[in-house]
C-alpha cells in the first residue's frame, strides 16, 4: 500500500488526519509508534528525524510528510475524495486553514500545557502556567460558543479541516477544563463531532490507551 501513517492512537495530534483518512475512506497501512521502545523508536526516527508524529510516507511519490495540518492538506491536493475536506474556493480555504490554527493554538496547545504539568515531577510543576492555559481554554470556548451558535460544522453546513482539528482539541480539552453548562452551542456541536463516524472511530481504536492519560475521567 503507498500511504503509511506513523501515529500513536491517544495523541490528540495523530486524531486529525487519522480522521480525515476514516472521512473519506482512504487506504493506508496504520504503525503504531512506541516511543519507549528502542527499536520503534529508532525506525520512526527513520521516518521523522524530529521525532514528530504523525508522519506520513508516501511511496508511490517517494515523499515523507510531517505534521498533522499538511497531512492533510497532502491527501486533499493527491488523494482526494468525496469528502472536501479544504475547499476549492480559496477565500472558503482561507477561513478553514484559519480555524484550524486556531484549534491548534489556543485548544490543543493550553491543554496540553495542563496535561504536561500534571505529568511533571512535583517540584517542576509550573502552577501559574497552568492557569494561564486554563484561561486560555475558557477565553477560546467564549470564542467558539458564539461562532457555533450559527453552524453546524467548524465553518458552516460541510464538515472541513476546522473539524478534524476540532475533534481531538475538544474532546481532550474537556478532560482538563470542563465545559460545564456554560457554552451550551459549543456542547452540541461537541456532541455533534463525536456521533461522526470517522470520530466515533479514532475513539473507539484510543479506547485500549485511555488509562495512560493523566487526566482520564471517562
Amino acid at each position: 500500500m503507498s500511504l503509511t501513517l506513523h501515529f500513536h492512537p491517544l495523541a490528540s495530534f495523530c486524531w486529525k488526519p487519522l480522521i480525515a483518512f476514516y472521512e473519506n475512506d482512504t487506504p493506508f497501512t496504520p504503525v503504531i509508534v512506541d516511543l519507549g521502545d528502542e527499536q520503534s523508536r529508532a525506525a520512526f526516527l527513520k521516518i521523522s528525524p524530529p521525532g514528530k508524529m504523525p508522519a506520513l510516507r508516501d511511496d508511490t511519490r517517494d515523499c515523507t510528510v510531517l505534521e498533522s495540518t499538511i497531512v492533510i492538506e497532502y491527501l486533499a491536493a493527491h488523494y482526494p475524495g468525496p469528502v472536501e475536506l479544504i475547499p476549492g474556493d480559496v477565500d472558503l480555504a482561507i477561513k478553514v486553514r484559519q480555524a484550524d490554527r486556531f484549534y491548534d493554538f489556543y485548544v490543543q496547545e493550553p491543554m496540553q500545557k495542563i496535561v504536561a504539568d500534571r505529568l511533571r515531577p512535583g517540584d517542576k510543576t509550573d502552577p501559574f502556567g497552568v492557569e494561564q492555559a486554563r484561561a486560555q481554554l475558557r477565553n477560546s470556548y467564549a470564542i467558539i460558543e458564539q461562532d457555533m451558535r450559527s453552524r453546524t460544522w467548524a465553518m458552516g453546513e460541510a464538515f472541513t479541516m476546522a473539524d478534524c482539528a476540532a475533534s481531538p482539541a475538544l474532546f481532550y480539552a474537556n478532560k482538563v477544563e470542563p465545559f460545564g453548562e456554560n457554552y451550551p452551542a459549543m456542547k452540541r456541536y461537541h456532541d455533534r463531532l463525536l456521533a461522526r463516524p470517522s470520530f466515533a472511530r479514532v475513539i473507539e481504536e484510543a479506547q485500549p490507551y485511555f488509562h495512560l492519560f493523566p487526566y482520564n475521567n471517562g
